[in-house]
């Protein structure tokens, strides 16, 4: 099989095609021709190893002190099941499937990948495209888990602050979904992107102070991890959420300190491994309640294009990367 594979740590050029075996699947686990994968920020900074000083060291004993463990990279992917092991129940082949490949050595960079029965893998119907549902599993997943956390209530004053990225644009989305009045933060070139999702108010961070709001918010969910913990506090309700989307070790530590001394509740971390996330996810979308966003598409072959593209940080939404092309699909949904 093709895959694009990387060696060492450094600029997308370290990205190059090789053949490979086609994996085999364990009795107990699925094989997946990929249609479809994506190239996430977390993708980018783990091929470039540009990761905050604070967690450079367990990130560096994670993915390889010298050179990476897993030579594949890819956190998401869609495609259809080819086989399926003697022991496998849930799936057949020809189901359409997607899946998160953050718990299983990553690997969506690539024709096949093969999953556990019970891992994050879940099936998807036909009026969703390939290209649609690889953009659920992390983005979308992620802006799940957090708004969830935060347990929004109908008319909630929510702040997005990143609300042009990936999660960000899952986020808009979802907080409305939830009944939130909800105000996006993002650059110039991406408001009307914002508007066109749903937000009530559009905040252009090079011009206005999200801070300086007379009223302070009932939920900050920074999907980037660029505001200072300073000037979210001073934002935030007493009673308020803060959802950290990106939080290191000292901004972890920051925030377990204001829960304990503070009625404010902070949220850190991810999303726990459950394929009903993903069910939830694909079934918003084929509902019309949310649509991915997605930016541009490359051919596995461009890869590094694509790296290079998402390294600029001007990134909407999603960049997909078209691995094999599937036949048919019904309508889309998604923004592009």
């Amino acid at each position: 099989m093709k895959a694009m594979i990387y060696e060492k740590y450094g600029a997308p050029d370290v990205l190059h095609l090789q053949e490979m075996a086609k994996p085999t699947p364990k009795d107990n686990e699925v094989l997946v021709k990929v249609a479809a994968t994506s190239v996430t920020a977390g993708d980018s900074r783990m091929r470039s190893f540009t990761v905050p000083l604070s967690f450079w060291l367990p990130a560096r004993i994670a993915l390889g002190l010298r050179k990476p463990k897993n030579n594949i990279l890819g956190m998401e992917l869609a495609g259809k099941v080819e086989a399926i092991g003697k022991n496998v129940t849930q799936f057949k082949p020809g189901d359409r499937v997607f899946a998160s490949t953050l718990e299983h050595g990553f690997g969506a960079y690539a024709e096949y990948k093969c999953f556990p029965e019970d891992g994050l893998l879940a099936k998807h119907s036909a009026n969703l495209t390939s290209e649609e549902a690889v953009t659920l599993p992390v983005g979308a997943r992620t802006a799940l888990y957090f708004l969830r956390e935060a347990n929004i209530q109908h008319g909630q004053k929510v702040l997005i602050y990143g609300a042009s990225g990936s999660v960000g644009t899952f986020a808009v989305q979802l907080a409305k979904h939830f009944g939130a009045d909800v105000i996006g933060v993002c650059s110039t070139t991406n408001l009307e992107l914002v508007k066109s999702l749903g937000a009530d108010k559009v905040i252009d961070y090079t011009q206005e102070d999200f801070s300086k709001s007379d009223t302070p918010y009932d939920v900050i969910f920074d999907t980037v991890g660029k505001i200072p913990y300073a000037t979210a506090m001073r934002a935030l309700k007493e009673a308020g959420t803060y959802l950290q989307a990106v939080s290191g070790p000292a901004i972890s530590l920051r925030m377990w300190w204001t829960s304990l001394t503070s009625h404010r509740k902070t949220v850190g971390g991810g999303p726990p491994p459950t394929a009903a996330d993903l069910v939830c996810l694909a079934e918003l979308v084929e509902a019309g309640r949310i649509k991915p966003v997605i930016d541009r598409q490359y051919p596995l072959e461009q890869i590094s294009e694509a790296h290079r593209y998402v390294d600029t940080g001007r990134k909407k939404g999603n960049v997909v990367i078209i691995v094999a092309v599937q036949k048919s699909t019904t309508p889309s949904n998604a923004a592009k």
